[in-house]
């Protein structure tokens, strides 16, 4: 059996966006829709049931089910990502106070969740079916492969771009290009745009109909991330696995990501 794309939801105008992006995201990659309202008090299923009649509208030959659960929203999501295709979850709930700033419980699934979690941010126009394009950071040292080919598959299903984006910077005192920093402190690290070729190593050859856009870039990466984001349709970055740590697998990129992002964040755990 194929595992779902779960949407987690609790009847918020944020929930709602994600329940929609979910399913055209579903449909896209061809798996099952799994809606999950978690709640502390009574099974109440209307957000539920709601939810299920605007997929149902919008995409009546997907396949579609659904549950209440009782418990912590961020564990039992965390839970249902054990055998998901990726959790999708609105960008802030009932109880948040800023509509900016992503929710505890958005938060604490994208740190935890051993499948991607996809963040529902931006306007409508940032959601809606178009041609745009996907943006991958990719960080210096090992880990951003399974973020990259995430961004492929995603890519692909939406007959799209790929922009991947490396940023790096140099000590204010040094003199460095991306081909070659010179630096001495700095000289056992691989070249910036040798980081770059070896994230994308296998994967252009792959997904030979995806065109892609290298760029290298000196500047942080959060600003740089946030700038090619502008007019993407999905901004993706590798989250690290600190085993034994949980709750702290988000770096500060995938943090200021999931916080300011003009469109929709997927944090995928690195394996």
């Amino acid at each position: 059996m194929t595992i779902p794309l779960v949407v987690g939801l609790d009847g918020s105008e944020a929930s709602l966006a994600a329940v929609d992006w979910a399913a055209a995201e579903a449909v896209r990659h061809g798996v099952p829709l799994h809606l999950v309202h978690v709640t502390a008090g009574d099974r109440d299923t209307s957000a539920v049931t709601a939810a299920a009649e605007r997929v149902r509208r919008s995409a009546p030959a997907l396949p579609l089910t659904s549950e209440v659960l009782h418990g912590d929203p961020a564990t039992a999501l965390v839970g249902e990502g054990h055998d998901a295709f990726a959790l999708v979850l609105g960008s802030r709930g009932l109880g948040d106070l800023d509509a900016l700033l992503l929710g505890s419980v958005g938060l604490a699934v994208a740190a935890r969740a051993e499948c991607p979690v996809v963040v529902v941010r931006g306007a409508a126009g940032h959601r809606e079916e178009r041609p745009g394009s996907v943006v991958v950071g990719v960080e210096n040292g090992e880990g951003s492969g399974t973020a990259v080919a995430f961004a492929f598959r995603e890519a692909e299903v939406r007959h799209c771009e790929l922009v991947v984006v490396h940023a790096w910077t140099a000590p204010l005192d040094a003199h460095a290009t991306a081909q070659a920093p010179s630096w001495a402190l700095e000289a056992h690290r691989r070249p910036p745009a040798q980081v770059l070729d070896d994230a994308l190593r296998g994967l252009t050859e792959r997904y030979v109909d995806v065109p892609v856009t290298r760029r290298v870039v000196e500047g942080p990466a959060r600003r740089e991330l946030l700038a090619a984001a502008s007019g993407a349709d999905l901004l993706i970055v590798g989250a690290p696995r600190r085993h034994g740590h949980p709750g702290l697998q988000l770096g500060l990129v995938g943090h200021a990501m999931l916080h300011h992002a003009p469109c929709p964040v997927a944090v995928v755990p690195r394996t």
